[in-house]
């Protein structure tokens, strides 16, 4: 444990940001250049240094405005740590904690920017396993990052292993057997929407006698029905995406997020019959679903953009990829 004003080589601590199953991360400013950073310091230092440095090699070969970026991994003082990218704001999981249900503008613009990022790691054949709102960062302008992928392995080691890792309330009903794939990535994400949407985890931590119950279906509730304001045809995107057996469920986030956009193509309103509620004052439901691409859109200016569909780089102003000629929305 590091407190504050302690320094490791050339970063001084400012504050603790959290402590997790496989680390702690501080604040800190690295008082060369006078800039902050985030400093994970594994729990297990005597682990094997080709085990630490697994993670950091892992976030070296991720490079996406919607994922957390590491700058370096360092071992001073007989104490390794990474040194990543320090994002300015609150993690979703305080803010569901503090807004309860978000509306629905706000909830997609997340589930949208949290698609992209969980793409692209998939594309490059690493899983996160632990995929919930205390791992997603939003900084103060919005912008959405996936963070802590101390979980992760490649898909060729996760594929081989039986441990269970994950957040049992978020975790696909494979991963209580051991088993993890790219569509248990997609479950935790609609655990992650579903809690968005309504304020409230879909259920509490299974208990060992409810395991084959959930693997069932048997526990979920639509969204729809817990808060009204949501459309059936989000509802539905969201229960298909915490479909218990894989073949029923989205094998990939790209397909999520292509669902999406059709809703708001088609229009979906705040209304899916007539015993649910008119949604609030102002732009609607519908509205709401129209404005989220060039909300996203303005969002991101300063940073890199990517074909939604190949993962491409585009220029700034692209309205169309110029390797797959997928129109840019």
């Amino acid at each position: 444990m590091f407190f504050r004003g302690q320094t490791l080589g050339k970063y001084k601590i400012l504050a603790s940001l959290g402590s997790g199953g496989f680390g702690a991360v501080y604040l800190a400013e690295d008082t060369w250049i006078d800039k902050k950073v985030a400093i994970k310091v594994p729990h297990r230092q005597t682990a094997d240094f080709g085990d630490l440095l697994r993670e950091p090699r892992l976030l070296a070969s991720l490079s996406h405005p919607n994922i957390v970026s590491v700058i370096t991994a360092e071992r001073l003082e007989n104490t390794f740590f990474i040194v990543m990218e320090y994002v300015q704001g609150e993690t979703l999981e305080n803010i569901i904690a503090r807004d309860g249900a978000l509306d629905l503008r706000r909830a997609l613009d997340f589930t949208c920017q949290i698609c992209n990022g969980v793409d692209y790691a998939h594309t490059q054949g690493v899983i996160h396993r632990d995929l919930r709102p205390a791992n997603m960062l939003v900084s103060e302008a919005g912008l959405v990052k996936v963070a802590d992928f101390g979980t992760s392995r490649f898909l060729e080691l996760a594929a081989k292993g039986t441990t269970v890792i994950g957040s049992p309330s978020y975790m696909a009903p494979e991963q209580f057997q051991g088993k993890a794939v790219f569509a248990s990535d997609i479950y935790s994400l609609g655990v992650s929407m579903y809690q968005m949407l309504t304020g409230v985890l879909p259920y509490n931590t299974p208990l060992p006698k409810e395991i084959e119950k959930l693997m069932r279906g048997g526990l979920v509730m639509p969204p729809h029905v817990r808060n009204a304001r949501i459309p059936r045809a989000i509802s539905t995107i969201v229960m298909k995406a915490m479909a218990p057996t894989l073949p029923d469920r989205y094998q990939r986030a790209s397909d999520l997020l292509k669902d999406l956009l059709a809703a708001r193509k088609r229009g979906t309103g705040g209304r899916s019959s007539g015993t649910e509620k008119a949604g609030p004052p102002g732009p609607d439901n519908g509205d709401a679903l129209s404005d989220l691409q060039s909300r996203l859109k303005a969002r991101q200016t300063p940073q890199p953009r990517f074909c939604w569909h190949c993962r491409k780089p585009l220029h700034a102003r692209s309205d169309r990829c110029p390797f797959c000629g997928e129109a840019q929305q």
